[in-house]
């Protein structure tokens, strides 16, 4: 038994399904077990030598988010070191982001090493394993799976199996011929019709599907799925609160039910698929958006205000004379939208009071120019009205000084 693991956390104790599972899993010879976490998934794991084996070919993988089952064939000296060279390779060459295709290649190329190492003299002539690889990244995982290993994902309590075993009862199954159940148990179920080691040209089944929050993924060798139906691994799947009980309560119930095998499990938990945190990024991008065009087009309408206020003239009072205003008359936030650019010796009290009234609210003019005719008008007006009140004067005067003049000489005669 070879197991590659990383980020390993403390082993958590085991609670057996009560009535599931008698034997216990701790504490045995040639058992293995590792579990851990990040913020993403929390895993745990279990291999055991089984009750019949008198030794463990089973490897498995544990390098987050990578995780991998890869149940060797060939007998002492050969399965197990197919298997742990399986997973070291594919540990090796495994992409970094779920992408099932490289996934597969990486699958591929450990079938190349196997074979390899065998023509070497390492392990035997003709060993060989299975591989069942999953890659997890965020809501995605990518699957790889050559042979009977198997995986598994526990959405919402309900189990369903992934990958599809490359065994003649399987096919036997897909014929009709024979249930999965009586598979369990056919006399050639051990039958593999695609495995790593043999066949240069081998090749893996990878595809990718979608995870969420809540979700279990469960690896296995078929030293569990050969000993319990699925219905039971869902049961105790639903029923372990962590993944480490989980692993533990499965390998549990394969011993019990005659543990013919060597029996491996991994589970995976889902914790955060990341939809939360990108959608909370995509509603703050999209609040830095429209606050973008808002302030936008507040800038814009201060600008084109600022241009459209520039581009007003008025005349208005400047103390006690008439003024003539760039602007509009008025305050915005207690700051004054106009500015004074020319004055007048034109006195208010010289104008008729319509026209003071007027100015109060300020009269529009088109430009600068025509501000300072409007003024110049006024100078003209109020020197006409001064010469005509004058003049008027004038002959009040002349026509007063002639009536006395002319009573002043009858009095003579």
């Amino acid at each position: 038994m070879t197991t590659v693991e990383a980020q390993m956390g403390p082993v958590q104790e085991p609670t057996n399904a009560p009535g599931r599972a008698e034997i216990p899993v701790e504490g045995r010879l040639g058992a293995d077990a590792v579990s851990g976490s990040n913020e993403f998934i929390s895993w745990g794991a279990r291999s055991d030598v089984g009750l019949v084996r008198g030794h463990n070919e089973d490897s498995f993988l544990l390098r987050a988010p990578l995780f991998m089952v890869s149940d060797g064939m060939g007998g002492h000296a050969a399965g197990e070191v197919a298997s742990s060279i399986a997973v070291e390779t594919v540990g090796e060459q495994a992409p970094g982001t779920a992408d099932d295709v490289l996934l597969g290649a990486a699958v591929e190329s450990a079938n190349m090493s196997v074979i390899e190492a065998s023509e070497q003299g390492i392990g035997k002539p003709g060993m060989g394993c299975t591989a069942t690889a999953v890659l997890i990244e965020g809501n995605r995982m990518a699957v790889a799976h050559v042979g009977d290993s198997r995986a598994y994902v526990l959405c919402q309590g309900t189990l369903v199996r992934i990958t599809h075993d490359h065994s003649y009862v399987e096919e036997l199954v897909d014929s009709g011929q024979i249930t999965a159940d009586e598979a369990r148990t056919h006399p050639s179920r051990s039958i593999i019709t695609r495995a790593l080691g043999s066949d240069p040209d081998m090749y893996a089944d990878h595809f990718s599907l979608e995870v969420n929050d809540g979700d279990r993924v469960i690896l296995c060798s078929d030293g569990l799925s050969s000993m319990i139906s699925d219905a039971d691994i869902e049961s105790l799947a639903v029923s372990s609160a962590t993944p480490q009980q989980a692993a533990d309560n499965l390998v549990a119930a394969a011993l019990t039910a005659g543990g013919s095998d060597n029996v491996t499990v991994v589970v995976v938990d889902v914790l955060n698929d990341g939809l939360a945190d990108a959608a909370r990024k995509r509603l703050l991008r999209r609040a830095a958006f429209v606050s973008g065009i808002i302030a936008a087009f507040l800038a814009l309408s201060v600008l084109f205000g600022a241009a459209l206020v520039r581009s007003e003239w008025y005349l208005g009072v400047n103390g006690s004379t008439v003024g003539l205003y760039r602007g509009v008359n008025g305050e915005f936030l207690g700051i004054s939208l106009s500015e004074l650019v020319g004055t007048s010796s034109v006195e208010l009290s010289d104008l008729p009071t319509s026209v003071q009234d007027q100015l109060a609210q300020g009269i529009r003019v088109e430009n600068e120019e025509a501000g300072r005719e409007v003024i110049d008008s006024y100078h003209t007006q109020i020197n006409a009205e001064k010469d005509r009140a004058a003049q008027i004067a004038e002959t009040a005067r002349s026509e007063t000084d002639g009536t006395v003049s002319a009573q002043d000489g009858g009095e003579q005669q």
